[in-house]
């Protein structure tokens, strides 16, 4: 218990430390020593307009043939529905999600953590409601755009109980709760 509430003051301090940054989409092919070729995407920071754009421009930009794709998350959420698109993105284009050892992935990052065909958490996992600067209309804007805003139906898209999303509802946008590792299990997140 304690320690959920040690993981809990780290994200929120990782969360306010950094919230006026925007994410960083870096995309590279690195070679694995074992693995071979591997085509590595890292996102970190704050999830925002644009990096859709930045993620397809750099997946587009390495064309090949490659043993893996994996995504490195340490995200501290951002954009609902930039994470959705570019989840989508990552899973159309094959990718695996990771978060290492020394990343978190809270908010919307959990959209991109859900969409890896294979997921693995070795960091943390942590779970709010979405925050629209808007209120509600935030939603209906997304909906007027043509943005797919259903975290439900993204869940099972992504082959994810979509029990995900009414647990992410439950929490208070200024609270965070870290998932253990049978949550994250029970949730096919790892």
């Amino acid at each position: 218990m304690a320690s959920n509430a040690f993981r809990a003051v780290v994200f929120c301090a990782l969360a306010f430390g950094a919230s006026a940054a925007v994410a960083r989409v870096e995309v590279q092919p690195v070679q694995h020593k074992s693995a071979g070729q591997v085509l590595a995407v890292r996102i970190t920071e704050d999830i925002a307009p644009g990096d859709y754009e930045r993620l397809l421009k750099g997946i587009v930009g390495n064309p090949g043939k490659f043993a893996k794709k994996v995504a490195l998350l340490d995200s501290i959420g951002g954009s609902v529905p930039e994470a959705m698109k570019m989840g989508r993105l990552l899973r159309e284009a094959g990718f695996d999600t990771l978060v290492p050892n020394d990343g978190v992935c809270q908010g919307s990052c959990v959209y991109l953590l859900a969409a890896g065909h294979n997921r693995k958490v070795r960091g943390y996992v942590g779970l709010h409601r979405p925050y629209f600067p808007s209120g509600d209309s935030a939603l209906a804007d997304s909906a007027q755009r043509g943005i797919r805003y259903s975290p439900s139906a993204y869940f099972r898209e992504m082959n994810v109980p979509d029990s995900l999303a009414s647990e992410m509802q439950s929490i208070d946008p200024k609270h965070m709760r870290v998932l253990s590792p049978q949550e994250l299990a029970q949730y096919h997140l790892n």
